[in-house]
């Protein structure tokens, strides 16, 4: 659910019977399909509209007084609409959230002056105006539409995402536990550049978390803790109660850390100083989060983090972090994506393993190395994301698309998945033209329009959409 601002104009020779029986089904539709509605009433204004100076005024004022709560406002053209109030009202609130402007169709039999709408030219004029205040926007589908439509709520719905991104990345508090792994300077980033769009990154040294599980002694939670990891996933036969004990400690840990920074998502140095100086793999906790609606990137990826978390706010769906990793056969438009694995269970065929480590415990040795997830990532659509900092231009810079995750045959380990994007070689030329990452988010939804929305249109972020 969101909670829109929304705006119905007028133009005061435009029949007034079109203002009131489009502000009825609006309303009506947005509540019916679950949203919250911050709006003018009829005591307020003349039908509820805003059209003169004195009713811009008092929209502004109630838009300003509900500006914490506002996720986003709806602009609603049921005739040529007043241009110049509309722009100034939301000048007026000092609002940056998104808008999402609909004009009401004419009906082709009903041109007289008693019905006629003009609307398909209003929504022009009000553009034009929105573009000369600098204000940014989002249009529907068709260019003219019934407010209470199926059309219209796809609109909506995609609008709601949209608000959700942009909300979420502009207060984003990104954790990042542990020290960037020596040899990873490709997931190097700049904090400098992420909080210019609102995104903080709390830093936290491992040896903090180490003495966090030193002064754990409640064994009635260390006891929960192991029992929800046994009903998380498939616990590897013959684990030993220690190995569970110390996974128990670090998951509650990492927790209450995130709890106590207020973070949305993390990036950790899950190898190998937790391997060497605790004594488990960091997969799980990871995991466990994400499922939460914690995404957590590994290796220190906070781009990766922040890539997660617009994703989970797209399509409300815990993502996935994953390696571009080897080629598909002879087929080029798929490819295998792996990781050791900290994907939510959810993302799993069906419930995962929890294993030890594959290769990196052939060099850390296997009884510091429980605590990865293994299993095959089921098949859907899919949605894909890396944001970048691009110190060398001084911009954020992202790629996204969507494909399919298949059930294509896979003879491997770990967690697994393989992906179809079509003209995939394309993709990989792009990635490694512009200096991007080998890590990528992966959800398995279809929400890349959103996404494209929210980081380009209203984040300003450079954007390539693959296709």
């Amino acid at each position: 659910m969101a909670t829109f601002g929304v705006l119905i104009s007028n133009r005061s020779f435009f029949p007034d019977h079109l203002v009131i029986t489009a502000r009825q089904k609006l309303l009506a539709a947005l509540d019916a399909w679950g949203h919250r509605v911050i709006t003018l009433s009829t005591e307020d204004t003349f039908m509820g509209e805003t059209m003169t100076y004195d009713e811009a005024k008092k929209c502004a004022a109630l838009f300003k007084a509900h500006a914490d709560e506002i996720d986003g406002v709806i602009i609603s053209l049921p005739n040529f609409g007043e241009e110049t109030g509309i722009a100034d009202a939301i000048r007026w609130s000092g609002l940056t959230c998104p808008l999402l402007v609909q004009a009401c169709d004419d009906d082709f039999n009903k041109l007289q002056l008693e019905n006629r709408r003009d609307a398909f030219c209003g929504k022009l004029s009000l553009c034009n105006n929105l573009y000369q205040y600098g204000i940014r926007y989002t249009l529907t589908a068709r260019h003219t539409c019934a407010v209470d439509g199926e059309e219209f709520r796809a609109d909506v719905e995609r609008f709601a995402g949209v608000c959700a991104v942009v909300k979420a990345m502009r207060t984003a508090r990104i954790g990042q536990i542990g020290a960037r792994v020596m040899p990873f300077r490709t997931v190097r980033y700049s904090e400098k550049l992420l909080q210019q769009s609102g995104i903080t990154v709390e830093t936290e040294d491992f040896s903090e978390i180490l003495a966090d599980i030193n002064a754990l002694t409640d064994e009635a939670l260390i006891t929960a803790k192991i029992n929800e990891i046994y009903g998380y996933g498939n616990v590897a036969p013959g684990t030993a109660n220690e190995k569970m004990v110390r996974q128990a400690k670090l998951c509650i840990a990492i927790e209450n850390w995130m709890a106590e920074h207020h973070c949305d998502a993390s990036a950790i140095q899950c190898w190998d100083s937790v391997e060497a100086n605790y004594g488990c793999a960091m997969c799980l906790v990871m995991s466990m989060m994400g499922e939460k609606g914690m995404p957590s990137a590994c290796e220190t990826d906070v781009m990766g983090a922040v890539s997660m978390l617009a994703l989970l706010k797209a399509g409300g769906v815990p993502p996935i972090y994953q390696d571009w990793n080897n080629n598909y056969k002879n087929e080029p438009d798929k490819c295998i994506n792996v990781h050791c694995s900290n994907y939510p269970a959810c993302a799993f065929t069906e419930k995962p393993e929890i294993a030890n480590l594959d290769i990196l415990a052939t060099t850390l040795g296997e009884e510091v190395s429980f605590g990865a997830l293994k299993g095959r990532v089921r098949p859907s659509g899919m949605t894909f994301l890396k944001v970048s900092t691009d110190d060398k231009n001084g911009k954020i810079k992202c790629y996204l698309g969507e494909g399919t995750f298949t059930d294509d045959p896979l003879p491997t380990f770990g967690g697994v998945a393989v992906c179809e994007v079509p003209n995939l070689n394309g993709l990989m030329r792009h990635l490694a033209q512009n200096g991007y990452e080998h890590h990528v988010a992966l959800a398995q939804t279809r929400c890349a329009d959103i996404l494209e929305e929210a980081l380009g249109n209203y984040l300003g972020w450079d954007v390539y959409r693959h296709s």
